[in-house]
């Protein structure tokens, strides 16, 4: 039950999963590549004690590793998952009760009320500038927060239950900002902040906000929550954290009373541009307009820690976050969306782009299996497509349970090579496709046609298997590629999964035909049914089953970059024969995947040696 950030980091220390990097550190680009190559080794946290350009200490990979996320919980998790399986299945729960069960749900209850206390007094005010000037990737427009709290209710005296706690990132300079008195603020357009912003422009006042960063780590942790709408997430910070969310407010904003630094300020009338910045999909996101605060104050702790994070292409710190925070609320999903069983968000896939889902496929309980078809899948699908974070989805691939008698053996989402050859065995190209168009998505996915604008796709599968599934480069002798195509370049990563290199993009429409030509007389189409297209790139493999995840999902717009072998529109339903063609190549409205040079990756890899954090060659 930690007071604060620090006694999380000692305790850390003690049980020898935290280090201290004693020499001086420029977080201009060393500090965050640090980070990413102690992540990369399963390093311990580290603690810089000397930042260069800032008083302050900093923190990064608090929880980088399952061993840690366990151990900074280990005396409040089984409280926290009680009250969540309470709370998603009463009548189960009470079923099931153990007395102990009693006192550990009574306990996470007590916890999760936000508790009025602390006051001005206890902080030192401090300014923007003096916080460690973040800059984690070459192209960033300025140094950002990535760890921040940032906290908002529906206006001034709204209760604290109405509060939302969402981390958005944060650009404390570069671009036009006021050096120390405006920060940007990257909000994406589905979060809770945006109804508050939506209230206060509809009533004609300025929206406070209020920036937390540290304090105890399940704030930090409840920042990322996908709580449901109008529940704040300080409730499950409390419940986490086994200690009641201490606030008090001041001039109108809220302020957390355990947290290391609070930044205060007013969101403004008109828009500023923000970014670039390395996000965690593996690419830029580009300067955009975005709302920016006015600073009023930013207060510090005597002695306050900077946390920080790194994102990038996954897996990542915020990786952990994921299987985390599913693994507390798994009960809560299935009870939220009727039908559903299972969901996996894949992170190799950049999160967001690849959901892949089971659920019950009821409407025609007397269907033979090879009669069943996707129909109640389809309502489930829609409704994960409006739920929370699952919103997000790209490409969602829903499966039917029923169908785990028929092949004898379970389904199971986290088996992504498995799932998938489930899927392709089964669906129905010309039926089971399922397009939403000029839709909004992801603010960080540039693969739409404007920002937050783009497609998605339902793809599902419900009965007998229609087509075996094959694995063998020797399939590919009788396949004749276009001019431009290395046919040597193919890979397998997984059956009925051809990644096949093609020529850099320039206009899709000729060269997909051609290739759909020289598929009509290949004997193994049905046997490969889905063909991914992508540029080669030294340190990408095609054949290893993240590098075609990611390739694949973070690099197509459903609508405008799938195609398939005779296409056609009836009743303005799209479908096809097998196989689909996923153009994944670079285009010119894509943004550039993240990179750093080598003078940085070695300069921080010296530090690490020196340091005796990690072994030298």
């Amino acid at each position: 039950m930690y007071k604060n950030l620090e006694q999380a980091l000692l305790d850390l220390e003690k049980a020898g999963m935290l280090r201290r990097v004693k020499q001086e550190v420029d977080p201009n680009l060393d500090m965050a590549e640090i980070a990413r190559q102690v992540f990369e080794a399963g390093g311990p946290a580290l603690l810089f004690e000397h930042v260069k350009g800032s008083p302050f200490r900093a923190v990064c990979n608090i929880f980088g590793t399952e061993e840690r996320l366990q151990f900074l919980f280990r005396n409040s998790l089984s409280a926290t998952q009680t009250a969540v399986q309470f709370k998603s299945n009463p009548v189960a729960f009470f079923k099931k009760i153990q007395p102990i069960q009693w006192l550990k749900a009574a306990s996470a209850g007590i916890c999760a009320l936000p508790k009025k206390s602390g006051s001005i007094s206890d902080f030192e005010e401090c300014s923007l500038q003096d916080l460690p000037q973040l800059v984690s990737w070459p192209k960033d427009g300025g140094a950002f927060l990535t760890l921040p709290q940032v906290a908002t209710r529906p206006d001034e005296n709204a209760s604290i239950m109405t509060t939302n706690v969402g981390m958005y990132r944060v650009q404390i300079s570069g671009n036009e900002y006021k050096l120390g008195e405006e920060c940007g603020l990257h909000y994406q357009i589905k979060r809770d902040i945006a109804r508050h912003h939506r209230k206060a422009i509809e009533e004609g006042r300025p929206l406070k906000v209020s920036i937390f960063l540290g304090g105890p780590p399940a704030h930090t942790v409840a920042a990322v929550m996908p709580m449901p709408e109008n529940l704040s997430e300080l409730v499950f910070a409390g419940m986490l954290g086994g200690k009641r969310f201490r606030y008090f407010i001041h001039n109108g904003y809220l302020v957390s009373s355990d947290a290391d630094f609070c930044i205060l300020g007013e969101v403004q009338p008109e828009l500023k541009p923000e970014g670039p910045f390395g996000d965690h999909i593996g690419y830029y996101s580009d300067k955009h307009s975005f709302p920016y605060l006015k600073v009023e104050k930013v207060l510090c702790k005597k002695n306050a820690i900077y946390p920080f994070t790194v994102v990038g292409r996954p897996p990542q710190e915020d990786t952990l976050f994921g299987s985390f925070i599913h693994q507390v609320t798994k009960p809560m999903v299935p009870a939220s969306v009727p039908g559903l069983h299972s969901i996996h968000a894949v992170d190799a896939a950049g999160v967001h782009p690849l959901c892949l889902a089971l659920a019950s496929e009821r409407f025609l309980p007397y269907a033979k299996p090879e009669d069943r078809e996707p129909m109640e899948l389809l309502k489930t699908a829609n409704a994960l497509l409006g739920f929370n974070q699952a919103s997000l989805s790209k490409y969602l691939l829903i499966a039917a349970k029923e169908d785990e008698k028929e092949r004898g053996s379970a389904i199971d989402v986290n088996n992504v090579p498995e799932f998938f050859g489930h899927i392709l065995e089964r669906i129905n190209f010309q039926r089971d496709l399922h397009f939403q168009t000029a839709t909004t998505i992801d603010t960080l996915d540039y693969t739409g046609s404007s920002l937050n604008h783009g497609s998605k796709l339902i793809m599902a599968a419900a009965g007998v298997k229609r087509r075996e599934l094959r694995n063998s480069l020797q399939d590919m002798d009788s396949l004749e590629l276009p001019t431009g195509f290395d046919k040597k370049a193919i890979r397998i990563p997984m059956p009925g999964v051809l990644v096949i290199q093609a020529p850099a993009f320039n206009c899709a429409g000729s060269l997909i035909k051609e290739l759909e030509t020289s598929l009509e007389h290949w004997a193994f189409r049905e046997n490969y049914p889905w063909i991914s297209l992508v540029d080669f790139h030294k340190e990408l493999d095609g054949s290893k089953l993240d590098d075609f995840l990611w390739l694949t999902f973070t690099r197509s717009d459903p609508a405008q970059d799938l195609y398939g072998f005779h296409a056609h529109t009836v009743n303005k339903h799209w479908g096809c024969e097998a196989p689909i063609i996923v153009d994944a190549r670079k285009k010119p409205h894509h943004q550039s995947a993240l990179e750093v040079s080598a003078e940085i990756k070695q300069r921080a890899r010296n530090i690490l040696i020196s340091e005796n954090i990690l072994k030298g060659e």
